[in-house]
């Protein structure tokens, strides 16, 4: 077998839905598995990964095991060659692990792959490709200097542009692909670690066995990145506990490293958790819905109560959408029973920054999912009967 993807859930249903689906697309053509491991969600992540996806593997953990633990206990039962660590809430292009696979197979002495990230309003999310947080490093990052200079800016790997795929020392655990051989030997991720710097650590130490982690801009993944966790009391005092794990597990620790550290990581988490608190949605006037199911046009309109223009694909382009948009806001609903997830992803980041928002009607379900931003925690609208 070559690839099997490692789906670490904990109470996002509707997420992880969305994402499988996507997952199985992309898998069409490649010898792979879909491994899904619950932390013990409350929710019924359980029961509609048994009802949608019955050949899935399933793992219920009876407890909230964290994301090392998680994630190791998947790759223990693992059988591809390659492994991917993949968030919940995420959506990949149908031909994401085609391209990543021949990518990798094309290296030397791999380490990690990484590949472009984007939230749900279409921009790319920095953390795709980092550098390692030494304490020059990290300066940069709590204090806000990474954005004036590449000099400065090793945290976000800045020498290397979004659009080009390079050399890079941490990826982030949203989206992973190593040889499951490489993970194993090294151990997995540490569990000492809750979550947080998990990524790094690993990342680190596949460094440390003098392979190589390459970030991959080729393909695209969506990343509803506020969904997963809920920045909170609790994770400020888990990500100060991950920061400082990292730091005594990797570095001479100075008092004076110390001291700079705790109030760098109080600094920096406090905005975290700032940035994390979701913002009052404010709903479109209208919507857009890329489909050619007329009928679906006007159950979604019946539903939401608001004016729906129905487009096809075909139509669907820059000059449209400014046009359309040029007195009211607007959220485009993608149909994915007409139009697939590259297609998606691709005319997401055509019309980012356009104080657009977008929603995705996965195939054969009976809601619409996305986020408003990289910190909003993604919103879930119920639709029943509107299948023809």
């Amino acid at each position: 077998m070559q690839l099997s993807i490692i789906i670490l859930n904990y109470n996002v249903r509707y997420f992880l839905e969305l994402c499988v689906i996507s997952v199985q697309k992309s898998i069409e053509v490649i010898d792979a598995e879909i491994i899904v491991i619950d932390n013990n969600s409350s929710d019924d992540s359980c029961e509609m990964m048994k009802t949608r996806f019955p050949k899935v593997k399933l793992i219920e953990n009876k407890e909230n095991s964290g994301f090392p633990k998680g994630n190791n206990i998947g790759v223990a039962q693992a059988k591809g060659e390659y492994v991917c660590i993949l968030n919940p809430d995420t959506v990949v292009a149908e031909d994401t692990f085609t391209k990543i696979l021949a990518f990798a197979e094309s290296q030397k002495n791999l380490g990690i792959v990484g590949c472009k990230l984007m939230d749900g309003t279409g921009n790319f999310l920095p953390e795709s490709k980092r550098g390692v947080p030494t304490p020059f490093v990290a300066f940069t990052k709590i204090f806000g200097v990474y954005k004036f200079s590449n000099y400065f800016g090793k945290y976000y790997a800045q020498h290397l542009h979004d659009n080009e795929t390079g050399k890079v020392d941490i990826l982030v655990g949203a989206f992973m692909v190593m040889k499951r051989e490489l993970y194993l030997e090294i151990g997995g991720f540490d569990e000492n670690c809750f979550m947080y710097s998990d990524d790094i650590d690993l990342s680190y130490m596949v460094l440390q066995k003098g392979k190589t982690n390459y970030y991959f801009h080729e393909t695209t993944v969506i990343h509803y990145k506020g969904e997963s966790t809920i920045k909170d009391e609790t994770y400020m005092k888990r990500f100060q506990e991950a920061m400082n794990f990292f730091y005594k597990k990797h570095f001479k620790v100075s008092v004076f490293f110390s001291l700079f550290m705790k109030i760098g990581i109080l600094i920096f988490s406090f905005i975290k958790m700032f940035q994390g608190k979701q913002k009052a949605r404010i709903a479109p006037e209208s919507y857009v819905l890329i489909s050619d199911n007329e009928f679906l046009k006007e159950k979604l309109q019946t539903k939401l109560k608001k004016e729906v223009f129905l487009v096809e694909k075909d139509s669907l382009n820059i000059d449209y959408s400014q046009n359309l948009l040029k007195k009211t806001t607007y959220e485009f609903v993608f149909d994915n029973n007409y139009i697939d997830f590259k297609e998606i992803i691709q005319t997401m980041r055509l019309n980012k920054n356009k104080k657009i928002t977008f929603k995705i009607l996965p195939q054969t379900t009976d809601f619409l999912t996305g986020s408003n931003s990289s910190n909003d925690r993604g919103e879930v609208i119920l639709i029943s009967d509107f299948k023809n």
